[in-house]
């Protein structure tokens, strides 16, 4: 792998490769001393030109924690401010000999473009309503630590698929590890042609009761126009998940942020059977694994005693120490 674009890109073997390695950060991440110093000496540019909590700070800190130098360059206050185009941004931060972009955009393609524009590996961290693949494995690696195997779940996608990337990113990922998927919405928030992707539609909540997990998705007000929707109260009657709808061995997903009172009634979100905090801490150690997938093997020399792999990662005693 070089870059990481689409779930499409990935095969069922590269993502269990990448989940396997998350396993082994998160065991780093249960120690005093987090880091590790398998990126040490390589920049990592993290141009987020739309707003992010938990991407942008979970990508920066997976590269801290893999004692990677990051440059992180936002929308507000930068140079877009002025005018400057993606591919100017892109050749002076080249500049900086970095070894990855990770770019998140408005823009559908914004990080398929940035690939032609540079020789470092590029992670797309979501483009505009396309695609954001990290979330999809981020979200595998939660849900598979909490069920064992994804293979024959069931998977509800429920809310706003229309807008969504962590939608069509999940769907495919999911699909890939053997689960059944269906999505469920509103008939303007379901795009047209969605089966191509492997899932079957659904207008109501009927039938959703048979799934092991329900992935509520966020009401993205920003992308649409009043035309989708009547109003928020109509929505919420119909599609809104509580403590009522969920049943007692279901699971609960969300992307964050949450709308509450909209997608999600305030009393599941803290439930038992919610992954939402959890998705949240999985980011980390996926996007550790991300990186240390694309950059592991192309970087400097290694110094003597640094880990070469992530069974070393995991097992010697020097990740214990300051990277």
């Amino acid at each position: 792998m070089r870059h990481l674009i689409s779930v499409a890109d990935l095969e069922r073997t590269d993502i269990e490769r990448i989940l396997d390695r998350a396993e082994s950060f998160a065991e780093v991440g249960r120690r005093d001393i987090k880091k590790v110093p398998t990126l040490r000496g390589r920049t990592i540019v993290s141009l987020f030109l739309e707003a992010s909590t938990r991407t942008s700070s979970s990508f920066e800190l997976a590269a801290k924690r893999l004692s990677a130098d990051v440059v992180s360059i936002r929308s507000s206050g930068s140079s877009a401010d002025k005018g400057e185009s993606l591919q100017d941004m892109v050749a002076t931060l080249s500049a900086y000999d970095p070894a990855a972009f990770i770019v998140r955009s408005p823009e559908v393609g914004a990080a398929s473009l940035v690939t032609r524009w540079t020789e470092a590996s590029v992670i797309n961290a979501g483009d505009g309503k396309h695609e954001h693949p990290s979330q999809a494995l981020l979200d595998l690696f939660a849900l598979r630590r909490r069920m064992g195997s994804i293979e024959g779940a069931s998977v509800w996608f429920v809310g706003d698929v229309l807008h969504s990337r962590v939608a069509r990113s999940g769907i495919q990922a999911f699909t890939k590890l053997g689960a059944k998927v269906t999505v469920c919405g509103p008939p303007t928030l379901i795009p047209r042609g969605i089966e191509a992707l492997g899932c079957s539609v659904s207008h109501t909540l009927e039938g959703s009761e048979k799934a092991d997990v329900i992935y509520a998705l966020r009401l993205q007000r920003e992308r649409m126009g009043e035309a989708f929707l009547p109003s928020l109260r109509e929505y919420a009657a119909r599609y809104q998940i509580d403590s009522r709808s969920l049943g007692p061995r279901q699971l609960l997903m969300h992307p964050g942020p949450v709308n509450r009172g909209v997608e999600l009634a305030s009393d599941v979100i803290d439930d038992p059977r919610s992954l939402i905090a959890e998705q949240v801490a999985s980011g980390v150690y996926v996007r550790m694994a991300i990186l240390y997938e694309l950059l592991s093997g192309s970087g400097p020399r290694r110094e003597s005693g640094e880990a070469t792999t992530t069974t070393d990662i995991a097992r010697h005693p020097e990740i214990g120490q300051p990277a």
